[in-house]
């Protein structure tokens, strides 16, 4: 890396995951927004077809008339090259294929338990750990082989298990995980301004919260817009909109099942004094089945179960699109995806220092957590440094959901790493999703784990 008028050029970023369709494009349109970096993105994906494809792709950006710094894209047959000599790596991976995703989040229904999302809790978001902790403990080893001292970014769901594998394995690696869930949120605390005191033009760096919790279960218990408390408007906000709910594009989740009319984050409110801090298809799969009883109960908190043929269907449509970029009959627009990484890239280089919320293992920045568990607070990023922010401690009811799911995480951590199929099973049936017999959580249990026998070596299943 090199520096230069207060630039930075010549950065090696890893990227394993490197022939995705969707975050790569974010990747390539983001750095090629901000004039102060410039450098090299080293592909790296299991089908090197696709990493090729983006290597196509990225390297065609930088003969845009509006980019404003030139990236050169490479794809890479194997991890170990692409690992070496990097600065950085980004993980964004898709564990596993759409056919055993639609095992964690259908098979459940089979039983009578709904899961909106269904990658990070619940017995999908379990299952999905344990196939997805060897890949991490495979990337752990290498980066500790071939890029010790490079800075690494997570974004995989299960979030908070991938991030904490990587520490158990490589103890002094330098990672976090990233996620995208406050800053909706504050979105949610810019459109309240707007609608209750009529404050238009506001960016979500002027809307100032505590973050505590973990991933995708994240409460703030301070809120601040240029210094003024926001806990009263939002308990008015809350009350004029709980039964209707709010949503950015009025009644968007009947049609859409990515959104939500934030009843569930409103309900939370009400119940605990703390606004739930993540999307209501998330928060709703951290609780015993309150919002998730079955469809018609989901529909009344208006949200919606998105499904995998969904998915599946959405994904070929992105094909197509992503096909004509490569292809060059569409051109790749250049817009900020509203992820962080540039950011965070600028704050550890040394360019930009600022905070923000990441998953990091718990040094003490939150209370009332295990030391060594991932949660997700604020940090500090500056040159080569990234320091929690201490956030303080949950109230004893709202940390008492928060400390099912921790233990639960660091069982099937140990789970995986033992190949335990009865300590894993210990975990899967504490979910508070699992609320049916012993008998057929067990059941339920072996089909999904056979369904993802593939992903599962060393097991006996």
């Amino acid at each position: 890396m090199k520096f230069s008028n207060g630039k930075a050029s010549d950065i090696q970023i890893a990227y394993i995951g490197g022939g995705s369709m969707y975050w790569a494009k974010n990747l390539i349109a983001d750095l090629a927004l901000d004039e102060e970096l410039s450098g090299k993105v080293r592909l790296y994906d299991l089908d090197y077809g696709k990493a090729k494809k983006n290597e196509k792709l990225g390297n065609s950006v930088s003969d845009y008339a509006e980019a404003k710094s030139k990236w050169m894209y490479e794809a890479y047959e194997t991890l170990a090259d692409a690992l070496t000599g990097s600065d950085f790596v980004f993980i964004s991976i898709l564990p596993g294929t759409f056919a055993e995703m639609h095992s964690d989040v259908h098979e459940p229904e089979k039983y009578g338990i709904y899961q909106p999302v269904g990658d990070t809790t619940g017995p999908g978001g379990l299952v999905r750990a344990l196939r997805t902790i060897p890949m991490y403990v495979e990337f752990a080893q290498a980066i500790e082989k071939y890029a010790p001292d490079a800075w690494v970014f997570n974004y995989t769901n299960p979030m908070t298990l991938c991030t904490r594998t990587l520490y158990e394995v490589f103890p002094k690696i330098k990672a976090f995980g990233c996620c995208h869930e406050i800053f909706g949120t504050q979105g949610l605390l810019i459109r309240m301004l707007r609608d209750l005191e009529g404050i238009e033009e506001l960016h979500r760096d002027d809307i100032r919260v505590n973050v505590l919790g973990i991933n995708h279960f994240t409460w703030i218990d301070q809120a601040t817009y240029k210094n003024v408390d926001l806990f009263p408007l939002y308990r008015q906000f809350v009350d004029k909109y709980y039964e209707e709910g709010f949503e950015h594009n009025k009644d968007a989740w009947k049609t859409n099942t990515y959104t939500a009319a934030n009843r569930v984050k409103f309900d939370l409110f009400r119940r605990y004094g703390l606004i739930a801090a993540a999307g209501d298809r998330h928060l709703a799969e951290f609780v015993p089945p309150w919002y998730t009883k079955d469809p018609e109960t989901v529909r009344a908190w208006k949200f919606g179960l998105t499904t995998v043929p969904s998915r599946v269907d959405k994904h070929k449509a992105t094909e197509e699109q992503y096909n004509k970029l490569i292809g060059g009959q569409e051109k790749l627009v250049l817009k900020a995806s509203g992820e962080e990484e540039v950011r965070q890239l600028k704050g550890l280089i040394g360019l930009q220092p600022f905070v923000t919320n990441v998953n990091l293992p718990n040094v003490g920045q939150m209370q009332g957590v295990p030391l060594r568990a991932v949660v997700e607070t604020n940090a500090a990023f500056s040159g080569n440094s990234l320091r929690p922010v201490h956030a303080g401690e949950l109230p004893v009811e709202v940390n008492s959901l928060v400390m099912r799911h921790v233990l639960n995480q660091e069982t099937i951590l140990k789970a995986a790493l033992k190949r335990d199929k009865a300590l894993a099973f210990s975990a899967f049936v504490n979910d508070p999703l699992v609320t049916i017999d012993i008998g057929p959580a067990e059941e339920l249990f072996e089909t999904m784990l056979g369904n993802t026998k593939a992903y599962l070596k060393g097991w006996e299943l």
